[in-house]
Order: C-alpha cells, then structure tokens, then sequence
C-alpha cells in the first residue's frame, strides 16, 4: 500500500478540497493517507475559523479512516519565512517541526498545498533522500498564484523575490495540480518540463430537482460561502436586494456566513429579503440548494489580480452540480466556461453595479423558459465531463503515473 501525506500550513483540516475530495479519494482507491495540519494558538480550526476548543485535541488522532497529525503553526513561521532567503541557506529552515513530522511518516508522496508547505516539501524531498536514500514524488497542489503577479499586496521588491523562489522550489517538483486551464497555462510557460492537471473544485453529484420543478413565484438567487464586509460582497448584496425586491418577488440566499468573530447585520427593511442559512456542513449543502434559482459569483478587482480572473472557485461547480446557473461578471475562466457550455450568463464588464445584476436577474425570472434550459444545461455538463468522481479520475491518473502504477 503505497502512502501519502499531505502538507498544509494554512487550511483548516477539513478542507473542502485537500479533506473532503483528495484525501477521501485517495483513501478510498486504497493509499494509506496522512494529513499533517496546523494548529493556531493550540487549536485546530473548522472552515469558518472557529477554534476546537474541546475536540480534536490530541497531537495525532484518526479523523473518518485518515490519519492526522498536528503541529503549532507558530512553531514553523520563522523557518518557512526563510523561503526569502538565498537558496544556499534554505536548508536551515528544514529543522522545523512540520518537515520533521513529515519525514516520520516515510511517505512515498508527499502532496503539498500552498506556497509555504511547497517550501517544505522541498526540504522533505531532500532530506528523505539525504537521510533515508528514499527518492519521493512531491505534487504541488496550486489552489492560486502565490505571489499574484498582478496584487499589491507585495512590495514588488518581495514579490519579485518570492516569484524567483517559486521557480527554484518548481525545479524539484514532479507534478504540478491546479484549480483553473489558465493557470495551467501560467505554469507551462514558466516550466514547460513540470507536468501539470487541472483538477476543479466541484462537489460530488447529489441528488437533483429539476428546475422546472422547483421554479416558484419568489426568484431567490445564493451567495455561498464565506462572506465578509471587506470584500465588498456584502455591500453589493443589500444594493442588489433592494433593488430587485422592487421589481420581483425576490429572496437573496446566502448559503453560509461570516468567519469566527464577524457579524454582519440586515438592514430592518430587508430582513424578509436576506436570509442566512448559516454554516452548513459540506454534505448537506445540496439540500439548501433546492429552491435556489441563479448563483452569483462577483469578481471584484479583475485589474489588480490574476487569481480572481482565473478562478474556479467551489462555490461555482456547487451552484452547476444543483443544476443553478450561475450569473458572472467578466472574469476569464468563469466567463468562459458558463459561454462554452451555456450554464448561465456573463454580464461583459470587469466592474458590474447592482443595477447590472438585477437587470440580469430580472431578465431570467422574466423568461423561465430560458432560466430552465440554463439549469438542464448545468447539471448535464457536471454529469458528463465536470462533477468530482470525474475529476477523481484525474488525480489517480496522476497517482498512478508518478508511481508507476498499473490501472486496477
């Protein structure tokens, strides 16, 4: 049984993607699988950053058949930083908690999550080697670009330099698995040697209500996940509301909430317009979605970030495996998806008003015909080519070609 440990500094255990599909896939098709995950300030922490205080308190605990192991982020942020350093030091980073955890589990794949967990990936790579003789295939799962090369949020001095180290730990990389075809792409221009599959984040399929059954006289559009004031979203949200709820029986849906210690409050004159469903475990959120009519993703900041014009986020394969269409502003490969396969509708402006989107939904609850030829259309594209026991498909062809393996 060949074993797989999973390397994550930033996401919570039970990560929609790195838990939930990879992990249970892997596990499932027979890899012993370990996940080594952060504590924060001595907690492990759920997908909307509440702490555990009285559960999962244990160093190393098995969690539905996969073992975890857990460590102090704390303890690891000075070493990871080192990442900024010249390469020739980097392996006086390597002495830290998460790497020498890693290396216990003497595994034959070690699949890596973000910018600082492909830092120590590397020196996993190396020490197994150096100390073990062990040659072990490393995969850098790239949920984004990090750095962006278009954010701010760098002094470009540092980005630079973070870009250049990128470079340097994709030279030790043996493949390379993203979330979106243009970031793909990115990578292949930058490292054509470096294999690279894009694996999407859709959910498995769920039962299904179709649309023509479900279409009622109240149109009710969904925001799902994490929502917070300062990324605008919540502002937008009551504009849209107020302005729809003038022209239609209207309901805006938000299928999850705010993070650990956020509160967002309705406005008096829009708590019938406005729901909140609260967080929803990952397994249920097809139940919410029954009476949803039109997802709705607003890429706000197209100029400044690459990351928000290539994403595919969850919340978009959520909305298509429930047969929601989704309306979208111009971002590059949502637009282009929802186009392709006429799964929803594309407002052509990098910047869209509240008054953009309630025309648009205006339009579709004007034209239920329309909105239901939409909605087929989405489940089918999920059902055929796009839903995860697809995309399962692709993470064990990767599996099976980093290890050599047959098809069972």
């Amino acid at each position: 049984m060949k074993k797989v440990c999973m390397v994550v500094v930033e996401h919570p255990f039970q990560d929609a993607r790195v838990f939930r599909k990879e992990a249970k896939s892997l596990q499932k098709k027979g890899y012993q699988v370990t996940m080594i995950v952060p504590r924060k300030q001595g907690y492990l922490f759920g997908v909307d950053g509440t702490p555990y205080k009285k559960h999962y308190l244990n160093k190393v605990f098995t969690y539905e058949g996969i073992k975890i192991v857990t460590y102090h982020a704390e303890s690891c942020k000075h070493h990871l930083s080192k990442v900024l350093k010249d390469a020739s030091v980097w392996d006086q980073a390597f002495q830290n908690p998460l790497t020498q955890l890693a290396l216990k589990e003497n595994a034959d794949v070690y699949h890596v999550h973000e910018y600082l967990s492909l830092f120590a990936g590397v020196g996993i790579k190396r020490k197994m080697l150096e100390h073990k003789g062990k040659k072990v295939k490393l995969i850098y799962d790239s949920h984004e670009l990090t750095p962006d090369p278009l954010s701010e949020r760098y002094p470009e001095a540092t980005k630079k330099n973070l870009y250049e180290k990128l470079l340097l730990m994709l030279d030790e990389v043996d493949q390379i698995i993203t979330v979106s075809d243009s970031i793909k792409q990115w990578y292949q221009s930058k490292k054509p040697t470096v294999p690279v599959e894009v694996i999407y984040n859709s959910p498995p399929l769920t039962d299904y209500t179709p649309a023509n059954t479900k279409v009622t006289d109240r149109l009710t559009v969904c925001f799902e996940g994490n929502l917070s004031n300062r990324k605008g979203n919540w502002e937008k949200i009551k504009a849209i509301s107020e302005l729809c709820a003038k022209e239609m029986p209207f309901q805006f849906k938000i299928l999850g909430g705010t993070r650990f210690n956020e509160h967002l409050e309705i406005p008096s004159h829009l708590v019938d317009v406005i729901t909140f469903t609260g967080w929803v475990d990952y397994a249920h959120i097809h139940e919410h979605m029954k009476d949803v009519h039109i997802g709705w993703i607003d890429s706000d900041g197209l100029d400044a970030s690459l990351n928000e014009r290539y994403a595919m986020p969850n919340k978009f394969f959520s909305y298509l495996t429930n047969g929601v269409p989704v309306v979208v502003n111009e971002s590059d490969d949502l637009a282009a998806f929802l186009e392709k396969y006429r799964c929803g509708t594309v407002i052509h402006k990098k910047q869209a008003s509240a008054e953009d989107y309630r025309d648009a939904f205006l339009q579709l609850y004007n034209d239920s015909q329309m909105l239901n030829q939409l909605s087929e259309n989405a489940r089918r594209i999920m059902e055929v080519s796009f839903c995860w026991g697809r995309m399962e498909d692709r993470l064990l062809a990767v599996y099976r070609s980093l290890l050599n393996e047959e098809v069972k």
